[in-house]
């Protein structure tokens, strides 16, 4: 799994865990719906610290927590 897939289910899984639909979580983060979906779908060529870090606002969670997944530590270097 690559970088860009860890990214869009760990924000699929913070969505279902509280409770919040995607639309809705682009809304309450000021992240325009059609960005999340591009995150979700892997359309997005490189998701911005600064879009997951208003998405996390939106979650009310930290950018540590959003990334404080194994998922995360085990992903393959994307230099090659």
């Amino acid at each position: 799994m690559n970088t860009k897939q860890v990214v869009a289910n760990r924000i699929v899984e913070l969505c279902e865990q509280k409770g919040v639909a995607i639309n809705a979580i682009a809304n309450i983060s000021g992240v325009p719906p059609m960005t999340v979906y591009s995150i979700l779908n892997s359309k997005s060529r490189n998701p911005g610290i600064v879009t997951i870090k208003k998405l996390c606002d939106g979650l009310e969670i930290t950018l540590g927590q959003f990334f404080n997944t194994p998922e995360f530590d085990v992903l393959e270097q994307e230099i090659k």
